[in-house]
């Protein structure tokens, strides 16, 4: 292709031979995310600097070719699959901590930044950035802010775009805007939450703006288990219901927990129908007063045990089991599927049988572990993919999962985002005029449709000649993007 050729060529004088890879081996490992949908990427760029963003920017407006950014390649729906032989570009190196303000609670940050590397980094002064999805080890801070991401501890701290002041964005035509402000308010619109949560369809993030969190006096941590999956559902409510918001609560099945029992060691009961992680902060008192509301919660709905955390040590070890369940899932089958639909917390119980009903039909295996406080879901279908007719039964369970959910109220992401595995769901809880409206804002952006094409919006989703540009851009999806 000889506009990929040209730009190439361009990026290669411009950057370096080094930042611009487009060998098979490359182009075949950026073609994809974590996710299971996999595309065709052109050019494969690594970008160090605000700077190289506007000349990637500009290089790929010359020859009207797709732009794809990518973080650390953790997304989980296809976010950052390129399409149509695309531009990737990867910020991976640009991983600064520019600046930290514990006096205006706030710090500058590069997009590459480790959502982990962050919080370690923030640690001396008193302070955290307080979303924490559970591949915060991995993800970085530019993806959180694509896929507003959220976490265990975003029940009481909000998902990013609550921690999000503002953003440096380079925009399609290599022009740089600041949407947002250090400021608690920014007058006019708000067009920084319009980029938190936009997977990359406006513009790259070169730069964000986050809010820092105190940490809290007191923190506990506690591990309750129960005999039945339902008895642990309605525990969840009943814990809100008693004005207790906690920092973190979570759920976790008998089969992820013996997933992650013999990953983690962490002494998670094994014999139990499910398990409630649940973590209360603040004050002394504060914290003495929410885990006795806790605890008359849980013993309301028959609990078996409740395992307090002795010591920091302890604390950690419980962590380490839920947040490596999406790793300890390996040891049940080589592959999984997921999604990550939320549902009112009083609709739990039912939407559980509802689950391990549809994994029954479909003859799958199926664990949960999600933030139950919250409802955001987390079913995982474990399956091995080189047994023929077995992922289109996953495929066909996740379908009747989606919308189980949207029936019972819910939403389609709770914080992995849309990307190409859910956009053709988007008609299931927006109408044609709020897909053709969100089309539109995009437009404002993305005129011409090259940030992230296909993504989020189905090719419904209409703004005069947008539709066209953007979301028929180089025809229908290729045939086998299922891997």
């Amino acid at each position: 292709m000889a506009a990929l050729d040209d730009a190439r060529t361009e990026l290669v004088a411009a950057l370096g031979a080094d930042a611009v890879l487009h060998d098979p081996l490359a182009l075949r490992l950026y073609a994809r995310d974590a996710s299971m949908v996999e595309g065709s990427a052109g050019l494969v760029v690594f970008v160090r600097s605000a700077e190289d963003v506007v000349v990637c920017m500009r290089v790929a407006a010359r020859h009207d070719l797709p732009v794809v950014p990518r973080g650390s390649g953790t997304g989980l729906v296809g976010g950052a699959t390129p399409i149509a032989d695309a531009i990737v570009v990867v910020t991976a190196k640009m991983d600064r901590i520019l600046e930290v303000r514990p006096e205006d609670r706030l710090a500058w940050v590069e997009p590459g930044v480790f959502n982990l590397d962050l919080a370690d980094a923030l640690r001396p002064t008193g302070f955290t950035y307080a979303p924490d999805p559970s591949s915060q080890q991995v993800s970085s801070i530019g993806g959180n802010v694509n896929t507003n991401a959220g976490g265990p501890h975003c029940l009481a701290y909000g998902v990013t775009s609550a921690h999000v002041l503002a953003v440096d964005v380079v925009l399609p035509d290599g022009s740089v805007g600041r949407f947002g402000a250090e400021a608690p308010a920014a007058p006019g619109y708000d067009l920084r939450g319009f980029v938190v949560g936009s997977e990359g369809t406006l513009g790259i993030v070169t730069a964000a703006c986050v809010r820092l969190t105190p940490l809290p006096p007191a923190v506990r941590t506690m591990l309750l288990d129960f005999a039945e999956v339902e008895d642990c559902a309605q525990t969840v409510s009943a814990i809100i219901a008693r004005g207790v918001v906690p920092a973190a609560l979570e759920m976790m099945d008998r089969g992820i927990v013996r997933a992650v029992e013999d990953f983690a060691h962490a002494g998670y009961p094994t014999d139990a129908a499910a398990v409630l992680l649940v973590e209360v902060d603040g004050l002394p008192a504060a914290v003495d007063a929410q885990t006795r509301e806790v605890e008359a919660a849980a013993r309301e709905h028959l609990v078996g045990t409740i395992r307090v955390a002795a010591d920091d040590t302890e604390r950690a070890l419980l962590w380490k089991g839920r947040k490596s369940a999406f790793g300890a899932i390996a040891r049940i089958a080589p592959h999984y599927h997921l999604h990550d639909c939320v549902v009112p917390r009083k609709a739990l119980a039912d939407i559980l049988a509802g689950v391990y009903a549809i994994a029954q039909r479909h003859d799958l295996i199926v664990t949960n572990v999600f933030h139950a406080g919250d409802g955001n879901l987390h079913p995982l279908f474990s399956f091995d993919r080189s047994v023929p007719g077995t992922l289109e039964r996953v495929l066909a369970a996740s379908d009747e999962l989606v919308r189980l959910c949207v029936d019972a109220g819910g939403s389609l992401s709770g914080e992995h985002g849309i990307g190409l595995e859910k956009r053709d769901f988007m008609p299931l809880v927006f109408t044609a005029d709020d897909l053709d409206a969100q089309a539109c804002l995009r437009a404002a952006f993305d005129p011409d449709g090259r940030m992230n094409p296909r993504k989020v919006l189905p090719d419904g989703a209409r703004c005069g000649d947008y539709a066209a540009a953007a979301l028929g851009r180089d025809g229908a999806l290729p045939e086998g993007t299922w891997i």
